[in-house]
């Protein structure tokens, strides 16, 4: 968040500099500058745009706690039973049946390109191994955050939500997951809203 936000200043910063360097000097120099002044808003409205994933992220890590999960099945391809857009998946075990695997899906692709090369068919074993074991918080009847785990430090990186997006028309409930009431309730709490608990 705290790059996020020095990165937003930055782009609007150098924009308004750079605006005034070309007012005060020949018009040949504001031409030099075109490419930043048009690029520059571009990446403002994508630091715009992380900041309701990142208020979620929030969300989601007060209600549940992260645990480290090992060898979790990936990809990048459709999955059929996903409703809506998907840009790659995680399955993670269901808590009330350990049986069970459920799919959590990336359901955009904003700073999802570190995640989708790691996870490729053909990624470099180096690359793979940096995600066999990654920090998961959530329920996977609902929502969660993965992270990638620390390279230095204690802390996760590469925070990212993964969704819940089976087809509410398949028949399947929240209930037919083993989720109890206060499950749901916690779901809540976290930022999902469901429509067939």
């Amino acid at each position: 968040m705290t790059m996020n936000v020095i990165g937003l200043i930055g782009w609007i910063v150098g924009w308004m500099v750079l605006l005034q360097v070309s007012l005060w000097t020949p018009n040949w120099v504001a031409w030099i500058f075109l490419p930043y002044f048009i690029y520059a808003p571009y990446r403002v409205l994508n630091h715009f745009k992380y900041f309701p994933a990142a208020f979620l992220m929030l969300r989601i890590l007060r209600a549940y706690p992260w645990e480290i999960v090992r060898d979790a099945p990936r990809g990048l391809t459709r999955r059929p039973e996903v409703m809506s857009k998907q840009y790659g998946w995680f399955e993670f075990l269901n808590p009330a049946r350990p049986e069970q695997r459920l799919p959590l899906v990336f359901p955009s692709h904003l700073r999802r390109r570190w995640w989708s090369r790691r996870m490729a068919p053909r990624a470099k074993a180096r690359l793979r191994a940096e995600i066999e074991t990654i920090w998961f918080a959530g329920d996977p009847r609902f929502i969660g955050v993965v992270a990638a785990p620390p390279r230095w430090g204690t802390g996760p990186r590469r925070l990212h939500v993964v969704e819940q997006r089976t087809d509410a028309r398949s028949g399947q409930h929240f209930a037919d997951w083993g989720a109890t009431p206060d499950d749901i309730e916690r779901g809540r709490r976290a930022g999902v809203y469901p429509v067939n608990p």
